[in-house]
């Protein structure tokens, strides 16, 4: 049996995992690397390092599975999306350190072009709303910013990438990118799959840095990362893996990775549904000829808040937060709307603000503990019902993966709020797992993606249960997002 090597490149590690045919997880490495924060808002990551953590990592996963180099048939790149990153591509050495997308720095410069008028252009062409969190403002600014990036772009060496293509540029000298993070620049027109000409002259980007942009499933080049020449084959942004991993591959399937944040995307086939409720469309996926399009909600601040009341209450841990939570029958009337950077889907409000509401005298902090983990359900809820208005479709089922989809009473509360099938897979590790298929699609590992779909394995069903009185939460959820809107408006 040959196996599959997918890297999985995120915000704060770099990870690399063995699968069999069967998904089934043989070895893994990983290796942490910083963030920089130079001002408040700003974050950076050094690309080298990230490079340097990768290598290594995939070194490891190889010792730990016990995996010859030339077991491996190809490579999966899955990675953090919208991070920025310019490069020599003479000495292949980053003119700056890579902007994160977590970085606010251009929202001000984003807040004016959606001012003067271009957000309908920018909804219009890529299915994005005009926000600092996408890539175009973050090469306008090195452009702006690093004098070497100008010279560079003037002696012809300068190329651009987000984090997929670094890496493969450091993997095999390719430039390129696939369809899923190209839809994630502001730059790319996701009718027509080309970088758009009207969008280049918008932010002042040159076509000659952009990447060739390929199907997620596709040969990009040959590496001899792994000790021995291997294809890599297979390359998506981390949620679209997700949901590839999750084998979310017919229209009205759903997945929702409850980390940090939550992201939300639902399948919608063929068509690129323009969305009324402010979610954004973007490309899932390109296999051969044909494209796959979703509807994505992000949900900036999901576990954070957990993360939050560990300061808050330092002598709990996340575990005994959660038990707390679950010790009491509801929050007691206490809601908690984790805007700490605002607002994402389908709000997009950058001046929102955290608020908890609802406090009386008999309020516990395992009330407070329970709010902060429902939030996640609220919230998820709320880009769920927007999905579903938007596609005009109904939710067969949501598949869910991260760290609090292992809560059993917080995914049937979500199964109860949401009237929805939660499914909990068997692999924990939905993201790297996309990754592996699509690249065994382009080897011939897998024949289809029904011969994907045969290997995907679900641990837990949770049912909905009704009479749970969702729609009084749901009233006095909505009532204190109103409160939370617009306050650090400037």
């Amino acid at each position: 049996m040959r196996y599959l090597l997918a890297i999985d490149e995120g915000t704060t590690s770099a990870r690399a995992i063995v699968f069999d045919k069967n998904a089934n997880p043989l070895g893994m490495g990983r290796r942490n690397f910083s963030l920089y924060y130079p001002q408040a808002g700003w974050v950076e990551q050094d690309a080298d390092e990230v490079w340097e953590a990768q290598r290594d990592a995939v070194a490891e996963a190889l010792v730990a599975a016990g995996v010859a180099p030339s077991d491996i048939a190809a490579i999966g790149l899955t990675n953090q999306r919208e991070t920025t990153v310019l490069w020599d591509a003479s000495t292949a050495k980053p003119v700056h350190n890579a902007i994160v997308w977590q970085d606010r720095r251009t929202a001000e410069f984003c807040e004016r072009l959606a001012r003067d008028g271009h957000e309908t252009l920018l909804r219009a062409k890529t299915g994005l709303v005009a926000d600092a969190y996408f890539s175009a403002s973050k090469i306008r600014w090195l452009l702006d910013n690093v004098p070497q990036s100008r010279d560079l772009l003037k002696a012809g060496k300068l190329r651009f990438g987000t984090i997929d293509s670094w890496i493969l540029w450091k993997m095999t000298g390719v430039h390129a990118t696939d369809v899923s993070n190209a839809s994630r620049t502001l730059l790319f027109n996701i009718h027509t799959l080309k970088w758009d000409d009207e969008l280049l002259r918008l932010f002042d980007v040159a076509r000659e840095i952009l990447p060739d942009v390929r199907p997620s499933a596709y040969l990009y080049g040959e590496t001899k990362l792994t000790g021995a020449p291997t294809p890599v084959a297979g390359v998506a942004g981390d949620q679209q893996a997700a949901a590839f991993g999750q084998a979310c591959f017919r229209p009205g399937m759903a997945k929702n990775t409850y980390g940090t944040g939550c992201f939300i995307l639902m399948n919608t086939g063929k068509r690129a549904v323009e969305s009324r409720s402010r979610l954004l469309t973007t490309v899932a996926w390109q296999i051969g000829g044909e494209t796959t399009y979703a509807l994505e909600g992000a949900i900036f601040n999901a576990g954070a808040s957990v993360e939050w009341l560990k300061t808050l209450f330092p002598q709990w841990d996340a575990s005994q937060l959660a038990r707390m939570a679950a010790g009491v029958p509801n929050s007691g009337g206490v809601y908690f709307v984790p805007a700490f950077t605002g607002l994402g889907a389908p709000h997009w409000d950058p001046d929102a603000r955290a608020l908890i509401i609802g406090l009386t005298r008999g309020t516990g902090p395992e009330h407070i503990a329970r709010a902060a983990f429902d939030a996640m359900v609220y919230q998820s809820d709320e880009v769920l019902r927007a999905m579903v208005f938007d596609a005009q479709t109904s939710l067969s089922t949501l598949r869910v993966d991260g760290g609090a989809s292992e809560d059993d009473r917080l995914m049937q509360l979500q199964a109860d709020y949401s009237g929805v099938e939660i499914h909990r897979p068997e692999s924990a590790e939905s993201t790297a797992l996309g990754a592996a298929f699509l690249a065994g699609l382009a080897v011939g590992v897998y024949k289809n993606l029904d011969e994907i779909e045969s290997v995907w394995r679900v641990k837990h069903v949770f049912i909905p249960k009704t009479g749970t009185g969702a729609e009084t939460e749901r009233k006095y959820w909505d009532k204190a997002v109103k409160r939370a809107l617009q306050w650090h408006e400037r």
